[in-house]
């Protein structure tokens, strides 16, 4: 999810007040490699998670978590809340445009670092990178008494669940989707891990008492058809001879995402400081499960490697959730910003292409259009 890699899921709508901050991931990260869209409130002013890319037409009235992460939505009073700035449509895009750029990155990044990493090990120097560049950032706007202040004010339940959260991301669901990283061509996984709030529409009728409508349902069915078309290459039948594994764990790390982003999706707490506040509660587990299962990943061999991790946790993780955030606070429609990410896995595949080498294949484009096909489809419901 990301977040992705990494956004919030939702309809979106033009309004000229200042919209909420949305949020991611992703790329995906959150959903890695391009994530977010927006939900919108009932005041019609749309909030936002960035971790991970795609659009949902949830109307939840506050905003979960934006792949490569999703930040928490930006309410009155809510603990660390700053005031929202005038806006300023140009910087919006500056912004926008610059983290749709890094969620097109991060599967590369994913694959680059797994290379000499395994999965355990790539999340173990990305969550650390990201929490160091998650506390750098909340310094800067605070400094280090104003943070303790800030997190001391935080309602202690709020930060509790925003602890046990940290539980989903980023250590079940980056755990999953780089295992779905290491058993699958960039090109299949990132595209898959793409439909996380396709996912989030039918989790919604059971968590969240949704009614699903009959535009969802076909958004629903031409996305997982475009799925269909990636994992078996057009040849149903071929599906048993390709790893059904890497496709299972990718679809499995939508559902985790999209229950990251339910779990998330009313939190008052400040965007950025929610984001601290799971991946701080993360590190300790990915060290844990780190130490058991793998091995201390700090070695000169591995050196590309962890530079790879150390990108992802930067950026994917980090940075791309806090630029998406301002781009969300900075524009006049959440609506224009939102739909940049469309942008995001068609110029992921340029990368993929590039970088790693893999031959782009005709039906993993046609999956692909499919998959944010539906994913229009139900943005327009």
């Amino acid at each position: 999810m990301t977040t992705p890699h990494g956004s919030s899921p939702g309809g979106t709508t033009d309004t000229t007040d200042t919209p909420s901050d949305m949020t991611p991931g992703i790329g995906s990260a959150g959903p890695s490699g391009g994530s977010a869209s927006t939900s919108t409130t009932s005041t019609g002013s749309p909030a936002s998670t960035a971790l991970a890319p795609g659009p949902c037409a949830l109307d939840l009235s506050a905003s979960g978590p934006s792949a490569p992460g999703q930040p928490a939505p930006d309410l009155p009073g809510a603990a660390g809340q700053r005031p929202a700035p005038r806006a300023d449509q140009r910087k919006a895009y500056l912004y926008g445009m610059a983290t749709v750029a890094i969620w097109s990155t991060v599967a590369t990044a994913f694959k680059l670092a797994l290379r000499q990493l395994d999965p355990l090990q790539l999340l173990l120097v990305s969550t650390a990178v990201s929490l160091l560049v998650l506390a750098a950032i909340l310094l800067v706007r605070h400094g280090f008494g104003g943070l303790v202040r800030e997190l001391a004010a935080a309602p202690r339940r709020e930060v509790l669940r925003a602890a046990l959260l940290g539980v989903l991301n980023p250590f079940a669901y980056y755990i999953v989707l780089f295992k779905a990283y290491a058993l699958l061509p960039a090109q299949v996984a990132q595209p898959v891990n793409y439909t996380w709030a396709i996912t989030l529409t039918l989790l919604s009728v059971p968590l969240l008492g949704h009614r699903v409508t009959r535009r969802e349902l076909l958004a629903v069915a031409v996305s997982y058809a475009g799925v269909v078309v990636i994992a078996t290459r057009g040849d149903v039948a071929a599906l048993a001879g390709g790893n059904v594994t890497g496709v299972a764990l990718a679809l499995v790390s939508t559902v985790i995402w999209a229950l990251y982003w339910i779990g998330n999706a009313r939190s008052p707490l400040e965007p950025v400081l929610g984001l601290f506040c799971n991946f701080a509660a993360g590190l300790p587990l990915v060290l844990a499960a780190t130490l058991w299962f793998s091995s201390w990943p700090l070695r000169a061999e591995l050196l590309p490697g962890l530079a790879a991790a150390a990108y992802v946790g930067a950026f994917e993780m980090g940075i791309a959730f806090v630029f998406w955030l301002k781009a969300m606070r900075l524009t006049e429609s959440a609506a224009r910003i939102g739909n940049l990410i469309f942008f995001s896995p068609f110029l992921s595949l340029g990368f993929i292409a590039l970088l790693l080498g893999e031959r782009i294949l005709p039906t993993t484009l046609a999956g692909l259009v499919l998959i944010v096909a539906g994913n229009l489809l139900q943005r327009r419901g």
